[in-house]
């Protein structure tokens, strides 16, 4: 990777069915070496709540805790594109507390993209942050911050039926 990594560049490998790898850094070093071998995403995961804090689960991390990483992460890669992992409660309670902290992880953090948890009720926060021109990227399988709702760890969306559930049925 000799160039910056931006969302066609990601777009045109799914397109052109070309397989690439994403990883998760929690600091500048682990961030410069993992842009150094060309990675070209990287993932600032909410885990730092457990990885870098000590939390028994990623729910107590906060916009600040995970700014100060992300920032790191940043300054540490040159060329991958930065997905900044929203904590909870940092886009659930609201469409502006969404759009804000979306926004911090852009500006402040250096965060080129944000990642959330959730199906189809957290489409109006997912569409308020796109239209305000930060890319948004999901997920599916486990998700943590479901902890309490889901009496623990389970990984969903195995299977497209069960994606679809998720996500259309709610």
């Amino acid at each position: 990777m000799s160039t910056k990594v931006h969302l066609d560049s990601i777009q045109n490998k799914k397109d052109n069915k070309i397989s690439f790898a994403a990883i998760t850094a929690y600091d500048f070093t682990s961030a410069s070496i993992i842009d150094s071998v060309g990675i070209p995403i990287i993932l600032v995961g909410d885990s730092a709540a457990m990885v870098v804090f000590g939390y028994e689960n990623t729910i107590p991390i906060t916009m600040q805790e995970m700014l100060f990483i992300v920032s790191s992460v940043s300054r540490g890669a040159k060329k991958s594109l930065i997905v900044a992992d929203m904590p909870f409660l940092s886009y659930q309670q609201s469409i502006e507390c969404a759009i804000e902290n979306a926004g911090l992880f852009i500006k402040k953090g250096g965060a080129h993209c944000v990642k959330l948890e959730g199906g189809k009720e957290m489409c109006p926060q997912i569409e308020a942050i796109s239209n305000c021109g930060i890319p948004v990227m999901g997920h599916i399988g486990l998700t943590p911050q479901s902890i309490n709702k889901l009496s623990g760890y389970k990984v969903q969306g195995k299977t497209i039926s069960s994606a679809r559930k998720l996500y259309n049925d709610g």
